[in-house]
């Protein structure tokens, strides 16, 4: 029966031998990355001495490290591989990465990253997202998609055969209705807003940007990033019909500060609204007034920066406080959006005024289902009316 052939990038058993006084050579049969077997020999002046250079030439033999993933590498050793991986693509978002890696160290690596890939089994994945459900379903998401996505990578190299995280229990998203604001409610909303700016507080007053950022989402259906990355030369307030160009949106990253990413979330995002009347003369008055800065934002600090979106988001928490509006968020004012349109129109275009890629997205999570379905009485009487005429004939 024939031998086996060693793994790749193995190499079998190491003999010595002398050659001459003082010198001596160590040789081996290695198996390349190729699948051929070849011979491989180092000299040292003792056995101890070729041993350790044959050792040496083996180890630039086989794959680099970092790049060799067996079974028998460990999940935090691959995460990390994974990690660096993203970072050197450079397709995905830095703050995406970091939430990623913040995931791994304080989610899944915690539990199972000293498994083997040959050790990281369906079952146990599944028990250790079945644990983190019971904390929260959100944590149960994360860390199935981060899992899901390194294992990939592990897939790909050859290492395991199917992806273990992808039989684990399903996550079941508790559905949540999806809620709009009305047009009393806006009155209310734009009244707490100037309590709030007029209230005495320690430090400066207030501005009124506050009022403008939530006019504009309300006019635009914008996401709060791309209306604090606004810049003047994105607007056109003086055509027949003034439009607002979203081409970025702002990001903060731990040791890059906040800056303006100059392209929204996805390419669908990047498109050209209408502006209704009010939303220009806003504008219009706003530039008026306002106080030039090296980003030619729209909307700038004091100190001319750009605005970071969890520092508006905060500030409008505080607005809602002791208010009946505990559930609004920046979010909901794209939800209103997309309700009056897709009432007024449609869900697709509903859906291009938002920027999504597909309308399914919109109807599904942003359109706010009427308390009471469209009046189709009178469609339905003629029912009665073909009842009336069969019993008359």
């Amino acid at each position: 029966m024939a031998r086996p052939p060693l793994p790749l990038g193995t190499w079998g058993t190491i003999t010595t031998e002398k050659i001459r006084d003082g010198s001596y050579r160590a040789l081996t049969r290695f198996r390349d990355t190729d699948g051929n077997t070849r011979r491989v020999t180092a000299t040292g002046p003792s056995k101890a001495a070729a041993e350790r250079a044959l050792r040496d030439v083996l180890g630039t033999r086989t794959a680099p490290a970092g790049e060799f993933i067996t079974a028998e590498t460990r999940l935090i050793d691959l995460a990390k591989l994974w990690i660096t991986g993203l970072e050197a693509e450079g397709r995905i978002e830095q703050t995406t990465i970091n939430e990623y890696r913040r995931v791994l160290d304080n989610l899944v690596l915690p539990s199972v990253g000293g498994l083997k890939l040959r050790e990281a089994t369906t079952g146990r994945l599944d028990r250790l997202l079945l644990r983190l459900r019971d904390q929260s379903v959100n944590r149960q998401r994360k860390a199935k998609v981060v899992l899901g996505a390194m294992l990939d990578l592990a897939v790909r190299h050859d290492a395991i055969p199917t992806n273990p995280a992808r039989g684990t229990t399903r996550v079941h998203r508790p559905k949540h209705e999806t809620k709009a604001l009305r047009v009393e409610d806006l009155i209310e909303i734009r009244a707490a807003v100037r309590r709030w700016v007029n209230a005495d507080r320690p430090g400066p007053k207030a501005t009124g940007d506050m009022a403008d950022i939530i006019d504009l989402m309300l006019a635009t259906g914008c996401r709060i990033g791309e209306i604090l990355a606004l810049r003047w030369s994105d607007l056109d307030l003086n055509g027949d019909l003034p439009i607002l160009t979203v081409s970025g949106t702002i990001k903060t990253e731990t040791g890059k500060g906040t800056y303006r990413k100059p392209t929204p979330k996805s390419e669908a995002s990047r498109r050209t609204v209408v502006l209704p009347r009010f939303a220009a003369e806003l504008l219009r008055v706003r530039r008026q007034f306002a106080t030039l800065n090296e980003n030619d934002a729209v909307f700038a600090t004091r100190n001319g920066t750009w605005h970071q979106v969890v520092n508006v988001e905060r500030r409008w928490r505080q607005i809602r406080k002791d208010t009946g509006f505990a559930w609004v968020t920046p979010h909901t004012f794209r939800r209103t959006v997309a309700t009056l349109i897709s009432e007024a129109t449609t869900s697709e275009l509903a859906s291009r005024q938002l920027g999504h890629s597909s309308s399914q997205v919109t109807r599904d999570h942003y359109i706010a289902k009427p308390p009471v379905s469209a009046d189709l009485s009178k469609v339905l009487e003629r029912l009665a009316e073909s009842d009336d005429a069969s019993s008359d004939s």
